[in-house]
């Protein structure tokens, strides 16, 4: 009887875990999570804070026999080392467990920039159910909040933050919000947008030094400019838990170096979600892809793979859509400018309204959008789908609305 671990009890580990019980009835499927609560939704966290949903709305599964049902044992461990020669992992409390098929779902983690001042205790995470219950306790009605970061994640925490009257201000050290996924207009929308809604926002600008002042912290930035808030929310980002992985023989760079079957270079160890470093489809490069969709897809290629049925991912998709505040913004592929491409947009500041096309010849490469939340299945499909467009190229760049006409008369066609 095969033994299957997976290493992380996220969207990715549920799912590879499920996937596995459908594809390999007899096998023995253990899912190690290296905390308390049932497996959860990082995403559905600012709606806790909001009071939208209890902690129960957070987890995956709503039955609590889920995972006893399927015969899927829940482990919570902290894995330490991994030796890929004996196929055992070692546990930070001494157990040595052995498998077969190894997936590695472990995520990421919060990044803690260098700063004098980051460990005071009202500097604060939005990452886990620990992180929220911490938020909930300490940063109160009418608090004064400092966020830093206003990146994809931390523009998904916004609005539990602004939530309760809390007073917030954003710092962001890029020259926009969301710089990684928009470009200049679309992130100056979005700011304009915050700042409509009360938020202070500051961009181009970090925080150099944090100094306890009473109950208060003292925050003080590069330009000079002090700021005293009862609570400082860091959101600069994550990087892959891959620590544990010194010395395994498992190649990494940003995260875990994985082919089409979302292999390791090691026979037998898989890898999927946000510590999968796997190509996007596109460019041929290697990119670590966060998103909780591609999340699920590797995981189910994964685990296929792990139960004898050979299935590939032709390569992960670069893609958001956020919520700010109300305001729906999407990105897809390549949607920086290049050598030789060719765009067309339409902006409406009034009406909070942007539309960017990126065309590489006559295939649609990339785009960002606010607003046009209608496009964004057609956009998804043009894109991934490498439709040559023909002649709707140049009807789009004259008219960047007649996305579903050509979405109907190329993308189906070459559907």
């Amino acid at each position: 009887m095969r033994q299957h671990l997976i290493v992380g009890n996220g969207p990715a580990g549920v799912v590879a875990a499920e996937t596995l019980r459908r594809a390999d009835p007899q096998a023995e499927i253990t899912l190690i999570g290296d905390e308390p609560e049932p497996p959860y939704s990082r995403m559905a966290i600012p709606y806790l804070l909001t009071g939208k949903i209890g902690e129960a709305g957070t987890y995956l599964r709503k039955d609590a026999d889920h995972f006893a049902r399927l015969r899927i044992s829940l482990l919570e461990a902290r894995v330490s080392a991994l030796d890929s020669a004996q196929h055992t992992l070692t546990l930070a409390d001494g157990r040595v467990l052995a498998w077969d098929q190894l997936l590695l779902a472990t995520g990421s983690r919060p990044l803690r920039p260098p700063i004098p001042g980051i460990d005071l205790p009202q500097v604060l995470s939005c990452w886990t159910l620990a992180d929220a219950r911490a938020i909930a306790d300490t940063v109160g009605a009418g608090a004064r909040v400092l966020q830093m970061g206003a990146g994809f994640i931390g523009c998904i925490i916004l609005e539990s933050l602004a939530a309760h009257g809390r007073r917030l201000s954003v710092v962001e050290m890029g020259d926009r919000m969301v710089p990684r996924m928009l470009d200049a207009v679309a992130g100056g929308m979005i700011r304009r947008w915050c700042e409509s809604k009360g938020v202070q926002v500051r961009t181009g600008r970090r925080v150099v030094s944090i100094t306890a002042a009473g109950n208060a912290l003292l925050v003080k930035l590069d330009d000079g400019e002090s700021l005293e808030v009862d609570a400082l929310i860091n959101a600069t980002g994550v990087k892959p838990n891959i620590d544990f992985l010194a010395g395994s023989g498992v190649a990494v760079d940003t995260g875990i170096l994985v082919d089409d079957s979302m292999q390791t270079n090691i026979a037998g160890i898989y890898a999927a979600g946000d510590v999968a470093e796997a190509v996007e489809f596109a460019t041929g490069r290697r990119v670590v892809n966060a998103i909780q969709p591609d999340a699920v897809e590797q995981a189910r290629v994964a685990a296929l793979n792990m139960a004898g049925q050979a299935a590939t991912l032709p390569g992960t998709f670069v893609f958001n859509v956020l919520d700010t505040l109300g305001l729906i913004s999407a990105s897809f592929g390549q949607w920086h400018d290049a050598p030789g491409r060719q765009t067309a947009q339409l902006l409406d500041e009034t009406a909070y309204r942007y539309l960017r096309l990126v065309f590489d010849g006559d295939r649609l490469v990339g785009s960002n959008s606010i607003g046009h939340t209608e496009h964004i299945g057609v956009l998804r499909g043009l894109i991934q789908g490498r439709v040559r467009l023909g002649e709707w190229q140049e009807r789009l760049l004259a008219n960047p609305t007649l996305l579903s006409e050509a979405y109907l008369a190329r993308g189906l066609a070459a559907a």
